[in-house]
């Protein structure tokens, strides 16, 4: 009975050391786990915990000004970084997209229609045309 309470004891100090070196691990991160470990946590509640200012509101962020929203989000679903297309449409540019898509179609995308991903797969021999 003495030896079966003493195994006892030693899996429960085992248990102990192992669940501190976690807790060590994870509160200190000296290995950079806490990185790898996708948490959900909004980059703007961080921002209000860090600066202690729970009124900050952050707008979305503009990443092309040619782009409106609706059109940011077509091209982010297909996969596309807005922030990577030019921020100026030059004239060679424009005239590139009529002869791929057509003036109506142009006409239409530089209203604010959301480009479909035929249309980008069309113009994006464009984008790299100085």
């Amino acid at each position: 009975m003495k030896i079966l309470k003493k195994i006892f004891i030693g899996l429960g100090i085992i248990f102990l050391i192992i669940l501190l070196c976690l807790i060590y691990l994870w509160l200190f991160d000296p290995l950079g786990i806490r990185a790898l470990v996708k948490t959900n946590v909004s980059p703007i509640s961080v921002i209000k915990t860090l600066t202690g200012n729970s009124t900050i509101t952050i707008d979305n962020i503009d990443k092309n000004p040619l782009l409106n929203e609706q059109q940011e989000a077509q091209l982010e679903s297909l996969g596309i970084e807005p922030s990577d297309l030019p921020t100026e449409i030059t004239s060679e540019m424009k005239d590139c997209f009529i002869e791929k898509l057509g003036t109506v179609r142009t006409t239409e995308i530089i209203a604010g229609t959301a480009p479909t991903a035929i249309d980008f797969m069309k113009a994006r021999s464009c984008f790299s045309e100085n």
